[in-house]
């Protein structure tokens, strides 16, 4: 088994390579100066000198704001263009691709949990690129397993568990929206699953996966800085408005992800853990 990490230096992809060192599972890392996923050819170059089986395709362009405006032409190019690069070499090569995804591929309209079945209906150009990626992966790849993800946090990168920690370095007050609801996902208990996928070899398609529970991001900050003096304030959507669309009410189910065999962490256990690991960096 021949292991190809795209993005590998972002924050899936860190986690995803400590875990497969520790597993003494071998791999082949690249990030974009290894590998440009928009360039067809260097893809090609690097799967002529591994030949990969199983291809992690952590790379995205995630820069939600951006993408709606001056970064709108980037996430095209490494969301869409990448992704189908990716999925066509790949399936050239008989390696199994793991595409990884996002909740906002639907609307956040729905009061029940989003199915792995349910219509996507993306309302932001971030997770129109993503659902293109999705389209496209099931299209072209006969081996694919599609993870859809929410609300990101880790040690490896800018999320919100390390802006809530310093803002609150010089901040006696902060105010978090409280009408958008969904689940934190850990990038440890992530990793573990994609590897968990690859182990298993469950039926190829589309996952959930999150950490359990849910809560909305003023209360994901509440339980980030219950330890703290820092007083947390509720607000709506509309009195701290973003560029790019945000879904409401975007619970995924994560019924399809249980049913392997896989144990799901609460949020609040993975932030727990989260917090005391680096505590102890």
């Amino acid at each position: 088994m021949a292991i190809l990490i795209t993005g590998a230096n972002g924050q899936l992809g860190t986690e995803l390579r400590y875990l497969l060192d520790e597993k003494g599972i071998s791999y082949t890392a690249t990030d974009a100066d290894e590998m440009d996923i928009t360039e067809k050819t260097a893809i090609e170059k690097v799967f002529q000198d591994i030949k990969p089986t199983v291809v992690f395709h952590c790379a995205a362009y995630t820069a939600v704001d951006k993408a709606e405006d001056e970064g709108q032409e980037l996430n095209e190019r490494v969301n869409v263009l990448g992704t189908k690069n990716i999925a066509e070499v790949a399936e050239a090569y008989g390696a199994t691709v793991y595409y990884i995804s996002t909740d906002y591929v639907f609307d956040g309209t729905n009061e029940a949990e989003y199915a792995v079945d349910a219509e996507p209906n993306p309302k932001n150009e971030y997770g129109r690129t993503k659902l293109e990626g999705e389209k496209l992966v099931q299209s072209i790849c006969s081996r694919f397993y599609i993870v859809r993800t929410s609300w990101v946090f880790g040690e490896y990168g800018h999320n919100f568990v390390y802006t809530m920690r310093r803002l609150a370095e010089t901040h006696p007050t902060l105010t978090v929206v409280n009408d958008q609801t969904g689940r934190p996902t850990w990038t440890r208990t992530l990793a573990e699953f994609l590897v968990h996928l690859m182990e298993t070899k469950q039926e190829y398609g589309i996952y959930h996966l999150s950490n359990d529970d849910h809560c909305t991001w003023y209360e994901f900050a509440q339980e980030i800085l219950k330890d703290t003096d820092v007083e947390v304030k509720p607000v709506t959507s509309e009195e701290y408005p973003q560029k790019a669309y945000r879904p409401r009410h975007s619970i995924m189910d994560l019924s399809k992800a249980k049913a392997t065999g896989f144990e799901i962490p609460t949020w609040q256990e993975a932030l727990a853990s989260f917090l005391k690991t680096i505590s102890l960096r």
